[in-house]
């Protein structure tokens, strides 16, 4: 695999030609003219899907309108409970509700069938489709139902990927699902766009999680493709059936890539005639002379089974490698989990190892990444005549839609793999995020599916509990499984794939699935169950600002699962306070009580009462902003609007992983005015921090001045959001003196500083 330091033309669609001083004359010698580099950058697949989808009339602005969107029952109850309070009269495209992460909700929290009912009548009552549970994943119903050559698909769920079959897929929080339902844009700088290139073809037994685990291997530390669209293209694209395009696609969220897009052909046509959508496709080629941004160069040949060690997707090893240097990487991953969950549990590894071998508790084959057709017959083949064994190791395979659940029913596929002990449930994605098949303590699981982060798979270090995820490909799964557990790459068995004709059943949707057609019906009453809370409400941002420094969080990289876990915490997911309580459960305990402890003075301002008595700890520290700032007449200014309390966290790279918005809503709701960063880990955690209301700060130098429980001031905010953002001043208080820090914030699009002053997206609606 190679990674190019420079943009790179891609000429007819087979050859590169890096952008060096030779460029010019190498492209006019193979095309018989000159190609300025501004034009060849019009001439990639993603530039002419974004330019269709443009409404400003600047391709160096975007603002773009969406042809459908999608969200699961994670997501939907907030998004529409946000638009509902910001005026929403009708779904104005197509908008799928569906019902993926119907986790076992009975204790505590939300009854799954409340918030399905919700979404139910919702779907009636403003024109949108109700896809019920156990019917798909999410991603495998927009496959199957949504996508469609050169369209725009916009998703709550940060896996919100079609590129393989044509359609540029972002995935968001809920705030930007709420714009486009209020008919507003999606607005963002154009991105860049790195091709890969792919040559060659897959070896027997190497996988689409194999590709793509190879790939973020690369890339991922790197920030090669940050926020930037991979289009895949080359003539290794067309050397890959588009059930393993799907696999390789949907994992391109872990490299942080904003979106994906694939060159199509034939192949994808005959995946949409499957389905009964020919109309859909369209064939994309990138033009006669494209330039990347960067490229990524593979050769399919080259790749070897990957596992993705604990506890991100990016700690990659052949699984060769991994066997010839065990105890050595198990060692490592070990230090790491110690540092990850602070000392709390001890991961234990090394015990995982019998006579040289690495023995595994638990195999999974799931979700929208390894629930796919394709996969499972493979993962048949190869158990065929086998047995998992009477011992420790488990298997559940999980297909990612009725639709090929019966499939598999019908040629035999199931029939086999249960056979070997291997349990077949429906669609759900629960393995992925934490709520189904959760290990036992200290097991160690391997799982085709998107994300190993810690606690994903629903350990609870704060009990003791503790498990680890390695990712790997449904083929490697299946060869460990008829290994009774222990670790064996697919390559080293041997296996004739029967590679069996997929035939979908379109009736099963017809008979099950809601669909308005568009058709809104205002009569309908929304139903609510007694779990499903409105968004409290939420201030303005103040002229001047005194926030506590609550947590710090100094690892490398911090996921949104850290913030607020996934898992058993779904329960609160329609009650915006409940689910507030979790917020950083795992990583800060004491979290939550140091925020609500500085949100008694903001309530105290909103409630026109003194917050020096509602926080008897700010008496000194307002005293010392008195002292350093005597202009200032804060007898005045101890009223809404000019002096506000609330609560930061620092973190140096906040933000990778889900897109659920909660990441950041619960720190709103919690008093949340800002978060101190040194770099945000995605656009999309960062977009969620601004449109609730939070000022998404970056620290100049090292946070060596403050720590947990010092209070920063910061003078001036309101007015320092209509500059140009490069240095703001504030000023830690510390031993009665006020010290200087230089925060300061990367670009915001107008309507991102008007959102933040408002306070959140829903006032921002409300004052229009």
């Amino acid at each position: 695999m190679k990674l190019y330091d420079s943009g790179v033309y891609l000429v007819s669609g087979t050859e590169l030609v890096a952008d060096d001083a030779q460029a010019a004359a190498a492209i006019k010698s193979r095309t018989g003219r000159e190609v300025a580099k501004a034009e060849a950058a019009q001439g990639t697949i993603a530039y002419g899907i974004l330019k269709d989808h443009n409404v400003s009339g600047n391709m160096d602005k975007l603002q773009i309108k969406f042809d459908k969107l999608t969200s699961h029952d994670i997501t939907f109850v907030g998004i529409i409970q946000t638009a509902r309070a910001s005026g929403l009269e009708k779904f104005p495209i197509p908008y799928v509700l569906t019902n993926c992460h119907n986790s076992l909700c009975a204790v505590g929290g939300t009854i799954n069938e409340d918030d399905h009912m919700f979404g139910l009548t919702c779907a009636k009552r403003y024109g949108g489709i109700y896809v019920p549970p156990h019917q798909a994943v999410i991603h495998q119903f927009a496959r199957e139902m949504l996508a469609a050559g050169g369209k725009m698909i916009l998703g709550s769920d940060s896996h919100t990927r079609y590129g393989a079959l044509g359609t540029m897929a972002v995935g968001e929080g809920g705030p930007e699902l709420v714009k486009q339902l209020l008919s507003k844009t999606y607005d963002i700088d154009m991105p860049g766009v790195v091709g890969v290139y792919l040559t060659g073809t897959p070896r027997k037994g190497v996988g689409p999680q194999d590709i793509a685990l190879a790939i973020i291997g690369e890339v991922f530390e790197r920030g090669y493709v940050k926020n930037k669209v991979m289009e895949f293209v080359g003539p290794g694209v067309s050397n890959m059936s588009v059930d393993y395009r799907i696999g390789v696609d949907v994992m391109t969220t872990e490299t942080t890539c904003l979106s994906s897009i694939w060159r199509t052909d034939d192949a994808v046509k005959e995946f949409y005639e499957i389905h009964g959508r020919e109309g859909d496709y369209k064939e994309l080629n990138p033009a006669a002379v494209a330039y990347y941004d960067g490229m990524i160069e593979i050769n399919l040949d080259e790749i070897k089974p990957m596992i993705a060690m604990p506890f991100h997707p990016s700690n990659t090893y052949t699984i060769e490698e991994l066997n010839a240097n065990l105890m050595d990487i198990l060692d490592d991953c070990e230090k790491r989990a110690e540092v990850s969950f602070d000392g709390a549990v001890k991961l234990d590894l090394k015990s995982k190892v019998r006579n040289g071998r690495l023995y595994v508790d638990q195999g999974i084959i799931a979700g929208c990444a390894g629930g796919g057709f394709e996969n499972i017959c493979d993962a048949a083949d190869i158990l065929k005549g086998a047995s998992i064994g009477p011992d420790e190791f488990t298997l559940s395979v999980y297909p990612a839609s009725t639709p090929i659940y019966m499939e598999l029913v019908k040629n035999g596929a199931v029939a086999t793999l249960m056979e070997t002990g291997a349990i077949v449930k429906t669609a759900f994605c629960g393995p992925c995020f934490g709520a189904g098949d959760t290990p036992a303590n200290n097991a160690f699981s391997i799982r085709h599916s998107t994300r190993n982060f810690p606690n994903r798979e629903g350990s609870k270090v704060q009990k003791g509990q503790v498990a680890s995820v390695a990712l790997m490909d449904a083929r490697s799964i299946a060869a460990t499984a008829a290994n009774k557990g222990y670790l064996t790459a697919a390559t080293d068995v041997d296996v004739d794939f029967s590679k069996p004709k997929y035939h979908f059943d379109s009736a099963i949707y017809a008979n099950r699935v809601f669909d308005s057609r568009g058709v809104a019906d205002p009569s309908v009453e929304i139903q609510f169950g007694p779990n499903i809370k409105d968004w409290p409400a939420m201030s303005a941002l103040p002229e001047n600002m005194v926030l506590k420094v609550v947590s710090e969080i100094h690892d490398p990289v911090t996921t949104t699962d850290e913030l607020i876990p996934s898992g058993e915490t779904s329960s609160f997911r329609s009650n915006p306070l409940g689910l507030a309580e979790f917020a950083l459960s795992r990583k800060d305990p004491q979290y939550v009580g140091r925020a609500k402890e500085i949100q008694k003075a903001q309530k105290a301002v909103e409630g026109g009462t003194c917050p020096i008595e509602a926080v008897e700890e700010l008496r000194p520290v307002m005293d010392a902003i008195r002292a350093a700032f005597p202009e200032k007449t804060f007898g005045e200014e101890m009223k809404p609007g000019t002096l506000g309390f609330g609560s930061t966290i620092f973190a140096v790279k906040p933000g990778d992983g889900s897109a659920r918005e909660q990441a950041a809503s619960c720190q709103r709701v919690l008093g949340a005015l800002a978060n101190i960063t040194q770099e945000y880990a995605t656009k999309r955690y960062r977009s969620n921090c601004m449109n609730w209301g939070m000022l998404p700060f970056h620290l100049k130098g090292e946070p060596t001045m403050f720590e947990v429980d010092d209070y920063i001031y910061v003078p001036n905010v309101r007015t320092a959001l209509e500059g140009d953002l490069a240095d703001i001043p504030a000023y830690v208080i510390k031993d009665g003196k006020a010290e200087e820090i230089h925060l300061y914030i990367q670009p915001m699009t107008e309507n991102e500083r008007k959102i933040v002053r408002a306070g959140c997206l829903i006032n921002f609606n409300r004052n229009k």
